[in-house]
């Protein structure tokens, strides 16, 4: 290839990479690709009976550490209760919940304050019914106490309950900290862990949650949609979850995509899956998704992309957010229950002028930038696309094998150039 390509080899053996969509400037040096990806961990604590649902606030036995539930899932069909009152949060383990993030990164003052935001009646409601349990009145109280004493100013009940019903920060919880049966803490269950029906509820219960917040909220330009998992990649728990927060711009990095699709509406056609197809970093497909190994990033990263004409997750049917949750799924138990990660969601704003696929990125946070990337803002990641590439196809084949991944997953070599083919632009061009 030439220099002027988004990736290429040296004759060393030294890759150097750009990243399509963002111009970030990455190497990877020969040798040193095969560090560990996870170090064993300095400390293991054996389990006794009952530990492992109080492991975390985020465990089964300490519901009220969070705040008031929106939402949970229950039962083998995932069925959806809303609104459930404190006094009734124990009378079945929920699958996922999802409820407020007690420390917001964008406050409901922050709405109220910046955008004159008011809640609307049905959370003025919902506020007065919840203080009303007296389950319910103890659990505010003991939230705002911590809030008061976090931020050093304190609020009426009524405004903190307000604040956590209708927020805008949301988090979404999986019901185990470690796998069933686990006797040592660091059984951990990560995405991978769940079965991909288990993985599609959590996955479609984002998507429903994250249009919740897009139509409560008429000042967001933006939800934001991650998941950190371990410390290293920024989880304040070691235990499953995803969040959601609303922001009133899009940020730099879509407004720096938003102005190259003035330019070319096929952007991502262009620039990533016909790139992916022609350097052979197709890693697996379904109908109605396709995974590269990506190229330019900071850290090991993982493309997931959707292939359906919708843009918006919440836009999709059930069937193509099952394409895309199938292909994370896949790509989250490839990679260990052990190795930090971060997940991002990226997909068009509501109010965006042109089209973009929903895509959402797997990055292995293995590694530190330090002193050179600073310097350079050249960043040293130590496993190119194709040994990605090569190591993930390896460990989804076995995974297949046994019987671990959804029916329908294309691997490796099996996928084709057609897999590739992006149509949430295709009225367009």
């Amino acid at each position: 290839m030439s220099d002027a390509a988004p990736v290429h080899r040296m004759p060393d053996g030294t890759v150097k990479q750009v990243g399509p969509l963002t111009g970030t400037s990455v190497w990877t040096v020969p040798g040193r690709a095969h560090r560990p990806l996870a170090p064993p961990r300095e400390q293991v604590r054996e389990l006794v009976p009952g530990d492992e649902r109080r492991l975390c606030a985020f465990c089964v036995d300490r519901y009220l550490e969070t705040t008031p539930e929106k939402a949970r899932l229950i039962g083998p069909d995932f069925d959806e209760v809303r609104r459930v009152p404190a006094s009734a949060l124990f009378a079945q383990d929920a699958q996922f919940r999802r409820f407020a993030n007690l420390f917001e990164i964008v406050s409901a003052e922050y709405w109220r304050e910046n955008h004159g935001f008011r809640q609307p009646a049905a959370v003025f409601e919902w506020a007065q019914d919840y203080l009303t349990d007296p389950v319910g009145l103890e659990h505010i109280t003991a939230l705002a106490a911590i809030r008061a004493r976090a931020s050093g100013t304190e609020t009426s009940l009524e405004e903190a309950a307000l604040d956590l019903l209708g927020g805008s920060h949301d988090v979404i919880v999986a019901r185990r900290h470690v796998v069933d049966g686990a006797t040592h803490d660091d059984q951990l269950v990560s995405s991978g862990e769940l079965t991909p029906d288990e993985h599609a509820a959590y996955v479609a219960f984002t998507v429903r949650s994250l249009a919740e917040i897009e139509a409560a909220q008429p000042h967001a330009a933006y939800v934001a949609v991650f998941q950190n998992w371990l410390r290293p990649a920024g989880a304040s728990f070691e235990h499953l979850h995803k969040q959601l927060v609303a922001i009133d711009e899009h940020g730099p990095q879509v407004d720096r995509e938003l102005r190259m699709l003035a330019a070319d509406r096929g952007l991502y056609q262009h620039r990533i899956a016909d790139v992916a197809v022609e350097q052979r970093l197709l890693v697996a497909a379904t109908d109605g998704a396709v995974a590269f190994a990506g190229i330019g990033h900071r850290y090991p990263s993982f493309e997931v992309y959707s292939t359906a004409a919708e843009n918006l997750p919440h836009e999709h049917s059930e069937r193509g957010v099952r394409a895309v949750s199938d292909l994370v799924h896949a790509l989250h138990a490839a990679t260990g229950v052990h190795v930090p990660t971060n997940e991002e969601w990226h997909y068009r704003p509501r109010r965006a002028p042109w089209p973009m696929p929903w895509r959402v990125l797997v990055k292995w946070r293995i590694s530190t930038p330090a002193g050179f990337e600073g310097g350079t803002k050249v960043y040293v990641n130590t496993i190119d696309p194709w040994e990605l590439r090569r190591r993930a196809v390896v460990e989804l084949e076995r995974l297949r094998g046994e019987g671990r991944l959804a029916p329908g997953i294309r691997i490796g070599d099996e996928c084709v150039a057609a897999d590739a083919h992006l149509r949430y632009a295709d009225e367009a061009l």
